[in-house]
């Protein structure tokens, strides 16, 4: 059976978690090129600092669900996508949100400077789509289908 006859409730293969509602609107270009790529993907909001239960519950159980790359968006403080990666063995794709106060500065910082041992992949500020189309790259490191959809893509926008 090909991904194109899979039915419509397939298993997510993507987790997105976001730090806040506010999140959304910057991550919907994150949803939005899944969705072109067709990736099924599932999006849970849940604070590091507001919800620890919930997102040490939700990563810890990603790979047990089916789930292949995380993807992580919060601002300000942004310890998100490294609590993330340190619930789960999965590659963790952070996303720092534009901020008032340090216009995200804070919020790179944050991802990029993670310790030894738990790593997370950065793409820029608000870059929400550059995630998305990271996570499929990792998906398509051990899936020719998915390798020929970043393909097509590059192909396209080339």
């Amino acid at each position: 059976m090909t991904r194109g006859e899979l039915p419509q409730a397939r298993q997510a293969l993507v987790g997105v978690v976001v730090g806040s509602k506010s999140d959304l609107e910057v991550m919907a270009d994150c949803t939005a090129q899944l969705e072109e790529f067709d990736v099924p993907y599932e999006l849970v909001i849940a604070s590091a600092h507001r919800n620890p239960t919930k997102v040490h519950d939700w990563s810890a159980g990603a790979e047990e669900r089916g789930i292949r790359v995380l993807i992580a968006a919060a601002g300000k403080a942004a310890h998100l996508a490294g609590v993330v990666a340190a619930f789960t063995p999965l590659p963790v794709i952070a996303v720092p949100m534009r901020t008032n106060d340090l216009g995200g500065l804070d919020s790179l910082l944050s991802m990029v400077q993670m310790p030894t041992g738990v790593p997370v992949a950065t793409v820029a500020i608000n870059g929400a789509k550059n995630a998305a189309i990271l996570a499929v790259q990792i998906l398509g490191a051990g899936d020719a289908v998915w390798r020929k959809t970043i393909a097509n893509y590059k192909d396209r926008i080339a």
